[in-house]
């Protein structure tokens, strides 16, 4: 949609809403993607909001509150009477109902349940009993499988009568007597195929799948590593659902948000909403370490105050190698914690990660240390200051590039999260070891500088 269209649109429901005219505000919400009916509902009055959901049917009003936020989406079904919310309830995917009511207390998820189909409820309380982040919580079971006797003929037959049922149409999945997972079949094939044929004749028995209790980030990485569309969840060897590939995408995003906040140091989800209390809260612990780790640097400044009193312009280089070290070393970090995250690691790959890396500090360490020493020398006309300031810069660059490789891969190792390792506190570290090294190198040549 346009935004000139975009505009009318919304003036003329926004009128429509204003007036109470019921035929002309679903005349407006029938032009429209689901999408855009949730992002006006947030910019609503309560007033407006009210009856914008109340002139939307049960099908659109389940199709926009998929598009909301979760605080929002809580917000819209408790406004709803029960009968309303179970109807509505009735048409949401099974995977993204749990993820709502998995915030609820239990009270209310009885309520709530109370008003949807029998069949219905029973699902959602069966996917509601499997851990938090696996692939039992993700998976829905409107999907489409047939018996391995069934013939082309009558898979087509069920296809029609549950097409609208399914949440994904790309393959019929195919199963034993005794319900277990046996094969697959692309709806292109079965369209070549013969009416007359078996199903168990026709169909692929190669089927990747997950147990139910495949961690989500595992499953979303074999979506990534085969190119999958859709993937079956079995118990045993028994389907009991199936994870489609938005779910996957969601996922990935949750994982690279949680990545983010850690190598922020934050810990926790701060977004644009998050009150200043609540967000200092989840700041203040790691800064806090931080804060004490950083005094190290104020004393190794101290231990060399005698030579940093003879030579003041040292003092002038102090933040320009902390910072590039840090720098560097962060920027090596989210690399190794993306490809942790993308790709699986062995000895091989990681020698040849850190060698990699080596490299590169060593490359960047050359560039900037001959650059500052020309800098530090025309600025001085000191050539033993240049020395000093360019080679403490080439060692430490190496190092805070080493860093910032080495100890996420440490982590991953011990089996902790690499993403712990955040970018401040390797920031701090490469810190304290810029500054020994620059000190270092100053008092063996101090003599020189003077």
């Amino acid at each position: 949609m346009s935004q000139s269209n975009e505009q009318q649109w919304k003036l003329l429901l926004l009128d429509a809403l204003l007036k109470e005219r019921r035929e002309q505000a679903q005349q407006a919400i029938e032009e429209v993607y689901p999408y855009d009916l949730a992002k006006l509902y947030v910019e609503l009055e309560p007033v407006e909001q009210e009856r914008l959901l109340r002139y939307l049917d049960h099908e659109r009003l389940a199709d926009v509150i998929e598009e909301l936020e979760l605080e929002q989406q809580l917000e819209v079904l408790r406004r709803l009477d029960v009968e309303h919310a179970g109807h509505v309830m009735d048409l949401m995917e099974n995977d993204d109902l749990v993820d709502i009511l998995e915030e609820l207390q239990e009270e209310e998820v009885d309520r709530l349940l109370s008003g949807m189909r029998q069949d219905e409820a029973l699902v959602v309380r069966n996917l509601l009993t499997y851990p938090v982040e696996t692939a039992g919580r993700l998976m829905t079971n409107r999907f489409i499988w047939v018996p391995e006797d069934f013939t082309v003929g009558e898979t087509v037959e069920k296809m029609r009568d549950y097409i609208e049922y399914s949440e994904t149409i790309n393959y019929v999945y195919v199963v034993n007597q005794l319900s277990e997972l046996v094969g697959v079949i692309s709806y292109r094939n079965l369209i070549l195929a013969n009416n007359a044929e078996r199903i168990g004749d026709v169909m692929d028995r190669k089927v990747i799948r997950v147990s139910a209790e495949t961690d989500q980030e595992d499953v979303a990485k074999m979506f990534e590593r085969y190119d999958l569309v859709s993937l079956p969840v079995v118990e045993g060897d028994v389907l009991v659902g199936l994870i489609t590939v938005d779910d996957a995408l969601d996922v990935l995003r949750e994982e690279a948000n949680e990545d983010i906040e850690k190598l922020a140091a934050s810990g926790k989800s701060i977004d644009f909403e998050t009150k200043p209390l609540i967000a200092a809260t989840r700041r203040l612990p790691w800064l806090i370490l931080l804060l004490f780790i950083g005094l190290v640097s104020g004393s190794i400044i101290s231990q060399f105050e005698e030579t940093l009193s003879k030579v003041v312009a040292l003092a002038f280089f102090m933040p320009m190698i902390a910072g590039m070290t840090g720098n560097t070393g962060t920027q090596s970090l989210a690399v190794v914690v993306r490809g942790l995250i993308t790709r699986e690691v062995d000895k091989k790959v990681v020698t040849r990660l850190i060698l990699r890396e080596f490299r590169v500090g060593l490359i960047i360490g050359v560039t900037c240390g001959i650059l500052i020493a020309i800098i530090a020398y025309v600025w001085q006309g000191n050539p033993i200051l240049g020395l000093v300031v360019g080679s403490s810069l080439i060692i430490t660059l190496i190092f805070g590039t080493l860093a910032g490789t080495i100890i996420p891969l440490i982590l991953h190792r011990l089996k902790i999260d690499p993403a712990i390792a955040s970018g401040p506190l390797i920031t701090t570290l490469n810190d304290i070891l810029s500054l020994l090294v620059y000190f270092g190198i100053a008092t063996a040549f101090i003599n020189h500088l003077m």
